[in-house]
């Protein structure tokens, strides 16, 4: 049998909640609104499957470069390269610093 290569693979640790943060998120998550050349952190919420970006780029720091529909467009350094992300706000959060 040949294992899967989905989306989710190899993230059972990483896109787990800690037991007391389980289950959805607040609302006021998916009402964010970021303007472009705003810096944003990329963390993943599990609880919400729509417009999750691929788990590599989990935990990494990007510019906020443009909007497509509901989701937003960062650009982020994967290595030397910059790659573009489709996430939702759910999984965006604003960078303090």
């Amino acid at each position: 049998m040949k294992a899967s290569k989905g989306t989710r693979t190899k993230t059972r640790t990483l896109m787990r909640k800690r037991p007391r943060a389980r289950g959805l998120s607040p609302i006021t998550r998916g009402f964010q609104k970021f303007e472009e050349g705003e810096k944003v952190n990329i963390v993943i919420d599990p609880s919400v499957h729509n417009g999750m970006p691929f788990s590599r780029f989990h935990g990494l720091t990007g510019i906020v470069v443009g909007q497509r529909g509901a989701a937003y467009e960062v650009d982020v350094y994967d290595g030397n390269k910059l790659k573009t992300v489709v996430a939702r706000p759910e999984h965006l959060r604003k960078n303090r610093c």
